[in-house]
């Protein structure tokens, strides 16, 4: 069968964050890039089945958390019920303006999109090592046509939306190849997705939403489904392992969070372990678990059950596996900090390598990796600077350490942690929302004499937002001195951090 050949200076195996903003850097540098991606639509999970779709759902949400207050305000209103059709409409609106962007975008960079499943990885030519003029290995991708393509054919795009069949196998060869082939969701051990149990993707595509549901997990994908079926009517169950949602932030921030959702209407399960579930036709889920110190199983029965306990990296596929690429126990990529892998002109980026699995952290490993590639000395993506968020209601946000890390660490000395109280800020009154905010601080053994700002803990309305301020303090270890005199507009949730910025130099105004 004759074989398609095309030859780039970069390729790239997945189309979402890591692998679009790679190819839009690389482009933007003078390389011939190809981008190539199973789906019918770019933009990988974040786009098509995770970020985009379930902000749209938790916006709609929040309008209604908002209708029920208002009448604290002396507003009467009301919500007479949803119109899960134009929900629905509403959420692909959203993925389909966002997705026809980035096409638009690629094109208008230079990017040539190919639609189809990469199924080898080989090296076709070379020594095996590389130098300053670019020469060395050149690696080919064997593109078959993904199985939901039109006419069994791979599918070029060079300009938006238009496509070219290019024959059932393509051989895409570059000096550089970037997998980017992302993450799935994590099904309970011996218990697959199936009739009631649902993952993260089926729970964003149901025509409405649950009268009850039961969610295992204590994250982010987890507490945001259980706060938006909650403000939607939904009998919501949250099983959790530990004392708390977001075991692994900081203390506070998860204690305070557990404490809002309860208020909020959520039934909180902890020291959980679920050890089975029942299902049958149109009987929902009966979820059984124990509890720590006590005797016996116990049931809870959802409309529905959601397991978001996690993501596996998409690393165990043939091609993968035959290529030689080295992955750790938990199959993810082994990279270096500029996301280079044991094979010479190889590199993985998003949530195949090690480190929170997210859209953010993946867009700048993206850049890293294009302009190293291209030459330059780029600055590689520390994790400790990644902002984490989770849009529930209240927000929570998360940079830098926690207390219980900065103090674990030997180049840190006079670390401490400093609390705002929240309801002491004009706006946070004004929201009917409680909150929590930590600052943690100390000081580089390199630098003794110059307290920084090491990490910052936000629960609060708008956290999603304060916490990009923060990252910049954390990232660029800001002195605490000179992030204390930084001046925040009145009145503002933004205040939180300057107040608490403020205690953390000795020197509180609206606190003690």
């Amino acid at each position: 069968m004759e074989q398609h050949e095309e030859q780039y200076d970069i390729a790239i195996v997945g189309a979402g964050p890591g692998g679009y903003s790679t190819a839009l850097r690389a482009a933007q540098l003078g390389r011939r890039v190809a981008l190539i991606e199973r789906d019918a639509t770019l933009g990988g999970t974040c786009l098509n089945r995770g970020c985009i779709p379930s902000k749209a759902l938790i916006t709609a949400t929040h309008a209604i958390d908002t209708v029920h207050r208002v009448s604290e305000l002396g507003v009467n209103a009301s919500v007479d019920g949803i119109d899960f059709g134009r929900l629905h409409d509403y959420r692909l609106h959203i993925i389909d303006t966002m997705t026809k962007g980035l096409a638009g975008l690629l094109a208008h960079r230079g990017v040539t999109v190919y639609r189809g499943e990469v199924v080898g990885l080989s090296s076709v030519s070379g020594n095996g090592s590389r130098d300053d003029s670019g020469d060395g290995p050149r690696h080919a991708l064997t593109v078959n046509a993904s199985p939901a393509a039109a006419g069994g054919q791979v599918e070029r795009y060079v300009n938006a939306g238009v496509g070219e069949p290019v024959g059932a196998t393509v051989s895409v060869t570059a000096r550089d190849v970037v997998l980017a082939t992302g993450s799935r969701p994590r099904p309970l051990p011996g218990v697959p997705f199936h009739a009631a149990v649902i993952d993260s993707t089926h729970a964003l595509e149901i025509n409405e939403f649950p009268a009850s549901a039961v969610i295992i997990g204590s994250g982010a994908v987890a507490l945001e489904f259980a706060s938006m079926w909650s403000s939607a009517g939904s009998d919501v169950t949250l099983l959790i392992r530990k004392d708390r949602v977001l075991s692994g932030w900081d203390r506070r921030a998860g204690v305070t969070l557990t404490r809002e959702l309860k208020r909020h209407g959520v039934t909180i399960i902890t020291h959980s372990h679920v050890t089975g579930i029942d299902t049958g036709a149109n009987l929902g889920a009966t979820v059984r678990y124990t509890r720590d110190g006590e005797d016996g199983e116990k049931t809870v029965w959802g409309q529905i059950a959601l397991a978001a306990i996690g993501r596996d990296p998409i690393t165990d596929t043939a091609w993968m596996r035959d290529s030689g690429v080295t992955l750790d126990r938990a199959g993810m990529v082994v990279t270096d900090e500029l996301c280079r892998t044991n094979l010479p002109g190889v590199w993985a980026v998003g949530d195949i390598t090690e480190g929170p699995a997210l859209a953010h952290r993946a867009f700048e490993q993206g850049i890293v990796v294009a302009e190293a590639i291209a030459g330059l000395d780029p600055t590689p993506v520390d994790d400790a600077t990644v902002p984490q968020v989770v849009f529930c209601a209240p927000e929570a946000a998360s940079v830098g350490f926690t207390l219980d890390q900065a103090q674990s660490r030997d180049d840190l000395e006079s670390v401490g942690e400093t609390v705002y109280p929240m309801l002491g800020n004009a706006r946070m009154l004004m929201s009917g929302s409680a909150g929590s905010m930590s600052i943690v601080s100390g000081a580089y053994a390199s630098d003794p004499d110059v307290p920084v700002v090491l990490g910052v803990h936000i629960v609060s309305p708008l956290a999603s937002d304060l916490i990009a301020e923060a990252e910049q303090l954390v990232g660029n270890r800001v002195p605490l001195h000179d992030a204390a005199r930084l001046i925040h507009p009145h009145p503002t949730f933004a205040e939180t951090l300057g107040e608490a910025l403020l205690k953390a130099d000795g020197r509180p105004l609206h606190t003690r």
